[in-house]
């Protein structure tokens, strides 16, 4: 009888069936899942706190539970854990934010054809204008949340921003990140745990892609 319950940590066990339905690919899958995660220049509870962040982003509950857990066991406190999906919250709404200058964009018929340019963050501060109230608080709520705390919030942040795909993000946390000391290859493993995390997401749910279609 099909689960009334969409999300059941039990749907998991569908996953078992992978090896059979797509051997390859779930070989090659678990391979580089498995590799990301592994110890490097940064450590495992670095990676699983990473993690734990990215799986708030693509919104993947069985992802969040199985790196909450791991992130536990590798030594994460519960505030390290929070902390990171602060900043999580945070890259969200900048993300939005950061976009609405494409808005103002739409609405000038002499706006430049090219897209994404950095100097369109120039118009943020039109942003300012229209809701200063607004405005100001998300900026409060950012600095906050991507603050030097526990963790490494700079470097999540990076991670986060190649989650979400937002190329503004990406530049201005990238340069943050490199000026609170992060190197290219800690920047590298952390954007390789927030790949391993998008496609988990879609792993995951397979579970319920194999729940949906039945016997």
């Amino acid at each position: 009888m099909m689960a009334t319950n969409l999300y059941q940590r039990e749907n998991l066990r569908h996953l078992a069936k992978l090896g059979e339905l797509a051997p390859a690919q779930q070989q090659a899958y678990e391979n580089f899942s498995r590799t990301v995660m592994q110890e490097g220049v940064l450590t495992k509870k670095d990676k699983e706190i990473i993690a734990v962040a990215v799986a708030h982003a693509t919104e993947c509950p069985y992802c969040i539970d199985v790196h909450t857990r791991n992130a536990k066991t590798s030594g994460a406190s519960l505030e390290e854990l929070v902390e990171a999906v602060f900043v999580t919250a945070a890259l969200e709404a900048g993300g939005a934010v950061t976009h609405s200058t494409h808005m103002q964009n739409a609405l000038d018929q002499d706006a430049n054809d090219t897209l994404y340019r950095r100097s369109n963050l120039k118009k943020l501060a039109n942003l300012k204008q229209l809701i200063p109230n607004g405005f100001s608080a998300y900026s409060r709520f950012s600095t906050e949340a991507t603050k030097a705390g526990k963790l490494n919030a700079k470097l999540i942040a990076v991670s986060i921003a190649h989650t979400t795909e937002c190329p503004y993000c990406i530049d201005v946390h990238t340069k943050s990140a490199q000026r609170a000391g992060s190197t290219k290859e800690e920047l590298s493993e952390a954007i390789l745990v927030a790949a391993a995390l998008l496609a988990g997401g879609a792993y995951a749910h397979m579970a319920n892609l194999i729940e949906s279609y039945g016997e």
